[in-house]
């Protein structure tokens, strides 16, 4: 069973009048790459987020947005009262240093802009506190988030797996024209040389021998035998089957690309030795479902 690297999975509880909102979502990427969004208040559990991700994704540029909303008397913050004061009375050092002696001058100071100066409003929360009670809630829905994602990663595997069937199963009836053509291709070689040769000796009025011709068509044959190449790619293919079907639980998505890339090297041996037009319009139908396979497999986790 494969599964897919694109997913999205959600989780909210309400939990002592704080409400908590987790999102992942997850695209295609060649490793594991995390992005994780987290309110500062929350910001120690980073970590440990990421280490549950690991254990739960393999895979996949995996980007997570974790909400925290308190009750509105919660959310009230206290004024930092001496961080303020220093505030004001450097304001008004610096403009005794531009004002000069003078006392003209009065200081207008906004105290709401003030507010918004670092240390000056701090949450009446022990952050210490808050984070060790908000520690259980987070990890449990950022686990249920997770198997959520994978239960969407799943599906869309089944989807993916759907369409790479039907492309083996192209590959695999070419294959079968191919192989019934080459036996075909090496006798309407020997007849045409036999012809062309006939047709050149008798204006000449010379004969060859039956073990000459016999060589030449032979020398063909080794030339644009492609049975090999049509067994190794046929090999390919089920292993490719093997691996899908396999219900491990880890990613093939990287096995799965490497083997593309044997299959469309074997198909290119094919179109390079072959000198059928049949055979190389069945080759071409190969080549294009490789690709597709190709295409598909770079979102196979």
């Amino acid at each position: 069973m494969i599964r897919s690297m694109t997913g999205f999975g959600d989780a909210v509880e309400q939990v002592n009048g704080v409400s908590y909102t987790v999102d992942i979502r997850s695209l295609n990427n060649r490793y594991f790459k995390a992005t994780l969004r987290l309110p500062e208040s929350v910001s120690g559990l980073e970590a440990e987020i990421e280490t549950l991700l690991r254990k739960k994704l393999n895979r996949g540029s995996i980007t997570l947005t974790l909400g925290r909303r308190t009750a509105d008397a919660q959310a009230v913050h206290r004024v930092n009262d001496e961080a303020l004061l220093n505030y004001v009375k450097h304001l008004e050092t610096i403009h005794r240093k531009v004002s000069g002696t003078s006392s003209d001058h009065n200081v207008n100071i906004d105290l709401t802009a003030l507010l918004a100066l670092p240390g000056v409003l701090q949450p009446t929360e022990d952050q210490a506190e808050l984070l060790q009670q908000a520690r259980p809630v987070v990890m449990r829905l950022v686990e249920k988030a997770a198997d959520r994602l994978l239960a969407m990663r799943i599906t869309e595997g089944q989807a993916l797996d759907e369409d790479l069937a039907r492309q083996r199963q192209l590959i695999r009836d070419r294959l079968t024209l191919i192989a019934q053509r080459v036996p075909a291709v090496v006798e309407e070689y020997h007849q045409r040389l036999r012809a062309r040769i006939d047709e050149l000796l008798s204006r000449a009025q010379l004969k060859i021998t039956e073990p000459d011709l016999i060589r030449e068509v032979a020398i063909f044959a080794e030339r644009s035998d492609i049975s090999e190449e049509v067994s190794r790619l046929s090999g390919h293919l089920e292993q490719f089957e093997q691996i899908i079907a396999a219900d491990k639980g880890e990613p093939a998505g990287r096995t799965l690309d490497f083997l593309a890339q044997e299959m469309l090297r074997e198909a290119n041996t094919i179109a390079s030795k072959s000198n059928d037009v049949q055979i190389a319009r069945a080759i071409v139908d190969v080549k294009g479902a490789i690709d597709r396979i190709k295409e598909q497999v770079q979102n196979v986790e």
